[in-house]
């Protein structure tokens, strides 16, 4: 992600206003714009296939998924950013054009996002008092690491043809559906 350049920080309201016109998507930290790069093919689809499998276990209950498209609000930390995939289940989080209340984060590493996904937003998003699960998903192998407020935040890794256990949404994902037609084997 590469630093706007601007003659002075932005408020997180004129930030709001501006970003439906910006021509691409930006991530807001305490001030400053951060623009997003494009996805590719790969993480793209395994973000898609993770979404829609969420999609189809939670859609009988309380809990809504989001794509790339929706913001996460952390008031704690003044920031505004736009995770791959995410479930909030709080019924208060209305907000049309962001959420605050994640109960589980989903980021698809790639060689341009992994530092930020390991260090700021990791950091970033275990201020939000709602998330108990944040999750980083390899594009390059059936690979995921699991990160549980419970668990003081210390991964788990998971790969191959195990199952992703996500106990804060009472849901068990296997790799090989998270990965079909992606990676095979792999």
């Amino acid at each position: 992600m590469q630093a706007h350049a601007s003659a002075r920080p932005m408020s997180a309201e004129e930030y709001l206003e501006s970003e439906p016109a910006a021509e691409a998507r930006r991530e807001y930290l305490a001030g400053q714009l951060y623009a997003m790069a494009g996805s590719s093919d790969r993480p793209n689809t395994i973000a898609l296939t993770l979404a829609a499998e969420l999609r189809a276990r939670l859609k009988s209950g309380p809990s809504r998924v989001f794509i790339t498209d929706m913001k996460v609000r952390v008031r704690e930390a003044d920031t505004f950013y736009y995770p791959d995939v995410f479930v909030t289940c709080d019924p208060a989080d209305r907000e049309p054009l962001w959420k605050e209340h994640p109960k589980a984060v989903f980021e698809v590493l790639s060689p341009t996002t992994e530092a930020t996904d390991r260090r700021e937003k990791l950091l970033v998003d275990r201020l939000l008092s709602s998330l108990e699960e944040y999750v980083l998903v390899s594009q390059d192998r059936r690979r995921v690491e699991v990160f549980r407020r419970a668990a003081a935040w210390q991964p788990v890794e998971l790969a191959g043809e195990e199952v992703l256990r996500l106990e804060s949404l009472g849901v068990e994902l296997e790799l090989a559906d998270v990965y079909a037609g992606i990676l095979q084997g792999v």
